[in-house]
Formats: C-alpha cells, sequence, structure tokens
C-alpha cells in the first residue's frame, strides 16, 4: 500500500520528522505568510489535526442550517391551527425549491472557487437558495483534505452534522418556542451561525499547502496520499466537465437513486414526524420534541461509527472499497425498511418510536455507502456530482410534501396508518434501488470512465417479462365471485328506500 510505505519511509527521518513538528521548521518559501490575527491567536485546536478540524466545523456547520429548517416544522404544529393543508404543503415546500436550484451551480462554482469560502458563506447567509450550495462545497473541501484511506470517517464525521442538528434541534427549539415564542429559534441559530461564521473564516483554509500553522507530517502524509491527482489539478469548467459521462454511468445513476430515496425518507421525518406523532398519539409539543430527537440521536451516532469502521475494513484489508460501499449501503437500507414495516403496524408510541428508532439507526450506515462514493469514482469531479445527486435528492423534498398532504389531506385518523405506509413504499423503492444500483468500481484514475447504461436493457426486459408472465398466470387462477352486500346494508325495502335519494326527493 502506498500510503503505508510512505509512513515507513517517514519513520526512516524520525529526527527530521520531530525537527517538522513545529511551523518554524518549514522553509519560509514554503510557507504562506501569517494573518493579523495568526500573531496573537494559533489558527488550530490542540487536541485535533488540521483536517479532523475541518470535518469537525463543517458538521457544526450543518447542525445549524438543519437546525433552522426543523424549527419550521415544531413552529407549524404551534401555528397552523387555521392553515389548510395547500398552505402547509407550500410553506413545507418553499425552502427546497430555493435549495434545488444552487446545486449544480454550487458543484461548478465549489470546484472552480475555494470550496471553504463557499462553505462558509452560505452557512452564514441562513437563505435556502445559498445553502443549496454547501453539500457541494463539503465535498469541495474534502477533495483537498481527506486522505483516500479517511474519507469515509472525516466525510461522515461532516455529513453527521445535518442529524445531529435535527437532534439538537427537537428539544432546543420546542423549548425556544414554549418560552420565548414562535420566532425564537430563528433568532438563536442566526446568532450562532455568526458565531460559527468568525470561528469558521478563522481556522479553515482552502488546502493543506495554505495553512499557515499545519504541521510538516500532516501535510506531507496528505499531499503523499492524493498523490498525481493532488498535484495535477486543474478546476472543471462547464465547457470540459464531462456531463456526457455522468448520465451514461452506471455508478452514477447509483448514487443519484440512492440519494433520492434516502432523501424522501429523511425530509418525511423532518417535515412530518412532529405533526405524525401529535395526530396519532397526541404527544404534546414538548414530549414530541424529546422523543423526536430520539432516532436522530441514534443515527448521528451511527453515521460516524459507520465512517471509522468502513476506513477501518478498507485499511486492514479485510474488504475492498466496492465492498465496502455495497455493504453497508445495501445492509443500512434493508434493515431502515425493514425496521419500517414494523412501525407501519404498531399500535402504541412506544412501539413505533422503538421502530424509528432502530429503523434510523440502520440507515446511518448507508452514508458510508453511497454519501462517500462520489469521493471514490471521481475525485476531481465530486462536487459537481454532489451538486446533481443531491439536486436529485432535493426534488423529493420539494414533492414529498404534497404528496403526503394529498394522502391525510383532512387530518382524519386514516393519518395513522397512511402516513407509515407511504412512507414504507419509498422505503420498499429505497431497498430495491440500493441493490441494483450499487454495483460500481472505484476508478484508479480522476477521469470518470464512460459505461454503457443501456447494456443492461435486453437482461432487464427478460426479467420484466417473466414478471408480466407469473402475474398473468396468478390473476388466471382468481375466481370471481358476485358481489354480495355488506349486512348493514340488508335490512327491509322500506329502510332501503328510506335512505336512497328517491325517496328523499
Amino acid at each position: 500500500n502506498q500510503y503505508e510505505e510512505f509512513n515507513i519511509q517517514a519513520k526512516k527521518t524520525d529526527g527530521v520528522a520531530d525537527d517538522a513538528s513545529t511551523p518554524e521548521s518549514i522553509p519560509e518559501h514554503d510557507r504562506p505568510p501569517l494573518r493579523k490575527i495568526d500573531y496573537y491567536i494559533r489558527p488550530e485546536i490542540q487536541c485535533l489535526t488540521k483536517r479532523a478540524t475541518v470535518a469537525l466545523l463543517s458538521c457544526m456547520g450543518f447542525i445549524i442550517m438543519f437546525g433552522m429548517r426543523t424549527s419550521m416544522s415544531l413552529v407549524k404544529v404551534k401555528m397552523n391551527n387555521t392553515w389548510t393543508p395547500e398552505t402547509l404543503s407550500a410553506v413545507d415546500s418553499a425552502i427546497f425549491w430555493g435549495y434545488f436550484v444552487t446545486q449544480i451551480p454550487g458543484g461548478l462554482i465549489a470546484a472552480a472557487y475555494p470550496a471553504n469560502k463557499l462553505f462558509g458563506a452560505a452557512i452564514g447567509s441562513s437563505l435556502p437558495t445559498g445553502q443549496g450550495v454547501t453539500y457541494p462545497a463539503c465535498h469541495g473541501i474534502m477533495r483537498h483534505w481527506a486522505p483516500p484511506l479517511e474519507r469515509s470517517r472525516l466525510a461522515t464525521l461532516a455529513f453527521s452534522g445535518c442529524y445531529a442538528g435535527v437532534m439538537f434541534s427537537m428539544p432546543i427549539s420546542g423549548a425556544l418556542i414554549q418560552n420565548f415564542g414562535n420566532l425564537s429559534p430563528f433568532y438563536f441559530y442566526g446568532v450562532v451561525g455568526i458565531m460559527w461564521y468568525l470561528s469558521w473564516l478563522w481556522l479553515v483554509f482552502e488546502k493543506p499547502a495554505y495553512h499557515t500553522c499545519i504541521e510538516t507530517k500532516e501535510l506531507m502524509y496528505i499531499e503523499n496520499s492524493l498523490g498525481e491527482a493532488q498535484s495535477t489539478y486543474v478546476a472543471p469548467t462547464l465547457r470540459n466537465t464531462p456531463w456526457h459521462s455522468f448520465f451514461t454511468s452506471l455508478p452514477c445513476y447509483a448514487i443519484f437513486v440512492a440519494n433520492f430515496c434516502r432523501s424522501w425518507n429523511f425530509y418525511l421525518l423532518v417535515l412530518f414526524q412532529a405533526s405524525y406523532f401529535e395526530d396519532s398519539f397526541h404527544q404534546g409539543l414538548t414530549e414530541n420534541a424529546l422523543l423526536g430527537a430520539l432516532p436522530h440521536f441514534f443515527m448521528t451516532v451511527v453515521v460516524q461509527t459507520g465512517g471509522i469502521l468502513a476506513d477501518r475494513l478498507r485499511k486492514k484489508g479485510i474488504l475492498t472499497t466496492t465492498q465496502v460501499r455495497k455493504l453497508f449501503n445495501c445492509g443500512g437500507f434493508g434493515m431502515e425498511a425493514t425496521f419500517f414495516l414494523v412501525m407501519a403496524y404498531s399500535n402504541t408510541i412506544t412501539q413505533g418510536m422503538t421502530a424509528l428508532s432502530i429503523g434510523v439507526a440502520f440507515s446511518g450506515f448507508a452514508i458510508s455507502g453511497f454519501n462517500v462514493n462520489h469521493l471514490d469514482i471521481a475525485p476531481r469531479y465530486a462536487s459537481i456530482l454532489m451538486g446533481i445527486s443531491n439536486g436529485i435528492g432535493t426534488i423529493a423534498g420539494c414533492i414529498c410534501p404534497y404528496v403526503v398532504h394529498q394522502i391525510v389531506k383532512e387530518r382524519l385518523q386514516v393519518t395513522k396508518t397512511l402516513v407509515p405506509r407511504k412512507k414504507l413504499k419509498f422505503d420498499m423503492l429505497h431497498f430495491a434501488g440500493a441493490t441494483n444500483s450499487t454495483n460500481w468500481e472505484k476508478e484508479q484514475d480522476t477521469q470518470i470512465k464512460k459505461t454503457r447504461g443501456l447494456s443492461c436493457l435486453p437482461r432487464q426486459s427478460k426479467v420484466i417479462e417473466k414478471l408480466f408472465a407469473k402475474g398473468k398466470e396468478h390473476h388466471g387462477k382468481l375466481s370471481v365471485s358476485k358481489w354480495i352486500p355488506p349486512p348493514q346494508l340488508l335490512g327491509s325495502k322500506k329502510s332501503f328506500q328510506r335512505s336512497s335519494p328517491t325517496s328523499r326527493t
């Protein structure tokens, strides 16, 4: 392994490495000039490496962003007594339209310009249109900071902020709404966002080579592990980006399908989890907020645990990168679908919350599958691919509110069964899509290889023909009996006429 060889070579020069542990040991012409603030406060966290600091601050940025989003789901529970289902669906989907239109442009900008500045400005703006570039920008940052054998743990640490944001927002926003009014969560996250942005400007740099206080060991490890792809990196443009290869590559379609299905489930929870437990089990706002945070707590823990486990399996050679991505993706989605099936038929709050928590927790393993795979198949275009896939996932957030509100339009008692069962249908699609679409191979070069995306159609058509044949055969065996009215409609002719429209006229 080239990374292990690099570590062995580094050990042979222990004297140089030890002397290189201080910033002054790097030649002056190789070190960027210090900023004014660096003379007073060093841009570092003592107990963390620089790459871990970048991932941790990215995680905190996502916590703030998704905290603001989740607050709206609690606010509408408090103030939607006079809102129609159409108004509710418009409010729920409004953020996603602005979030959607900036996905692909955000990927191009993150590939051509400093992704760290783009990410910081997006979180600091607190606008849905600006937040649309955060996912592509995060991959643009990891493209320079994450060594190949640490991609899973660093990327999952950053993206776990999405689920931690929901987890923290539920109880915090619930308490703020109860004590300080409906708008208090938005003021709170606005102030926290400003504080985070100042820390981001201080601690995060575009590339390791641009960091003013990075240790030589870490700088050499990152740059040598990224190798030639880092030294020959040329920023993609609209003209030289291989768009045709993106949309004819089966590995890319695997990511797109998985992202859409996972986004449907995630946004369904963010938007309707509080309303569902209030309508179905009559939970108050405080209890709703505390219980609602439980599944996302398990999700946050499992996402980070899965990232560490995935990298360990790859580093020790137990599984290949392809096997790790498939195992975590399909295993996470399959277990999620299984426990959502249990949730669909739960009759008590304990049963429902237990099944939901376990299912959401298992889905955290899938983040180490499809959500990191952009960096595996095409690191040069990772931010652009993330923009495309997350844009497709955002479509789920746009249409999910309309679909759900059509199902539970009048807030009938059927809410308890229809919402989970509709969720279950998309989870089964999620499971099938992940199983059939995680058939990728890690590309060795930085260019995405063209794949014949339509080569599998003849094989799929035969499968479809067999399924139709089985369905037709099964349908032919069914017997059609004469319709018999239910007992409540059987009675005297007089009573039946009394209830008919003719008798009333």
